[in-house]
């Protein structure tokens, strides 16, 4: 048990890492210069309020005890961790910050164009009315709507995380409109080498991820036995690296048989699809299972991303083409890859297992997308009509960072001087 608290540890301290630094230089770096510091912020203070939220009743709504008709436990039974063993706070912890990376992935399809005061408040609604429900659904095992009622695998978020996050992104998109200039201005990212940075972070905590995943946690903090838990870490960790590795690639050749070119930020996009797909399926695939989730991934997702401008959906950093989109396609494919010889112990349909596996699959990407979806445009509605998410088009034109924030990135002239700094 010392083993699995200090690899806990650990992993709870990579996945918060996925959220600052890594998610908030990625997204910064494919932003405009005038836009990076709102981007990060909004990363970092989905951090600092989902975090309390899911301290004060997250944890009850996803993991308590009294459960409502399979769809959330009652958010006042385990309210502010009363009655939770101390030793069960590690658990705690790495539940935070799915839960925190999760609403953070929402600000990439909205970038330059919300005011903060809109996102702060869209946070505590969203992470309560549709990511706590979804991960009890999913994750409370034998209780959950989907873990109860259907055998789908979801080994890391796949509908939790990224489905949720993507169709989110991509409803938010929808009612809060486009930015100034979209499809008549180019909006080329600012600073790819922070994007590569953030991506090379990302794929680093991955690890906490996926592999920390390995402990399905149920209502009480319960574990997995220390056998179990020896066996599964190298399957996961082997799965998602190579299924990156193939999404990256995929995505670059795809890249260079539509384009003619193969971008670093085709790698770096790449690089998250595959992690995004791989996410759900880790423990259900073998290595061949593996490489074709990913690879299949990178083909989708770089084809998805261009669908935006014939669609007129400003998704600004294609959050609705990589998460959604690859999580469909790690969720969906455990239909036909999964295997009993993995952790998971299901034969998909190309394992003989029949279309049962699929259709679970399906299941519960069906339910995720359509709760998500209602409830999304719910809030996003309500918020549009009451203290509005646009800022001004003068301040967004002018840029978001000083208009929200009173910041500008870059410094390029000393005060007073007139000299610019080289």
């Amino acid at each position: 048990m010392d083993g699995y608290y200090a690899w806990m540890l650990v992993a709870t301290a990579l996945v918060l890492m996925m959220t600052t630094p890594a998610l908030a230089l990625f997204y910064g770096g494919m932003t405009r210069a005038k836009s990076v510091l709102n981007m990060m912020m909004m990363s970092y203070s989905a951090m600092a309020v989902v975090g309390i939220v899911y301290v004060l009743w997250g944890w009850s709504m996803a993991f308590g005890p009294d459960d409502v008709y399979g769809l959330f436990a009652k958010p006042t039974t385990l309210f502010a961790l009363r009655g939770v063993e101390w030793g069960s706070y590690v658990a705690v912890c790495f539940q935070m910050t799915f839960a925190v990376i999760t609403a953070a992935l929402i600000s990439g399809a909205i970038a330059d164009r919300v005011k903060f005061s809109a996102w702060l408040v869209f946070l505590p609604l969203w992470i309560t009315a549709c990511y706590l429900p979804v991960s009890h659904m999913v994750w409370a095992s034998g209780v959950g709507f989907i873990s109860k009622n259907l055998g789908a695998q979801d080994y890391a978020g796949g509908t939790v995380v990224h489905i949720n996050a993507g169709v989110a992104g991509g409803i938010l998109a929808l009612i809060i409109g486009s930015r100034a200039g979209f499809r008549r201005e180019p909006m080329k990212p600012h600073n790819l080498t922070l994007t590569m940075i953030g991506a090379g972070l990302l794929w680093f905590g991955w690890y906490g991820f996926n592999v920390g995943s390995l402990v399905f946690l149920e209502g009480d903090g319960g574990v997995k036995d220390t056998a179990q838990f020896m066996s599964e870490t190298g399957v996961t960790f082997l799965n998602t690296t190579i299924a990156t590795m193939a999404a990256m690639l995929s995505w670059l050749l795809t890249e260079r048989i539509t384009h003619g070119k193969a971008t670093s930020l085709g790698a770096a996009s790449g690089i998250v699809a595959g992690l995004v797909a791989i996410t759900p399926a880790c423990g259900a695939v073998d290595v061949v299972g593996a490489l074709a989730i990913g690879a299949v991934a990178g083909i989708l997702c770089a084809l998805a991303v261009g669908l935006k401008y014939k669609l007129r959906l400003d998704d600004s950093l294609d959050v609705v083409g990589v998460h959604l989109v690859g999580g469909l396609v790690g969720t969906l494919l455990i239909g036909l890859f999964s295997t009993a010889a993995a952790p998971g112990g299901i034969d998909g349909l190309l394992y003989g297992g029949g279309v049962e596996s699929l259709l679970d699959q399906a299941g519960a990407a069906g339910i995720a997308i359509v709760w998500t979806g209602v409830l999304t445009t719910i809030i996003a509605l309500i918020i549009k009509y009451t203290i509005g998410w646009r800022i001004d088009v003068d301040a967004e034109v002018e840029g978001i960072d000083f208009a929200e924030h009173g910041e500008s990135a870059y410094e390029l002239v000393s005060a007073g001087s007139g000299t610019r700094i080289l």
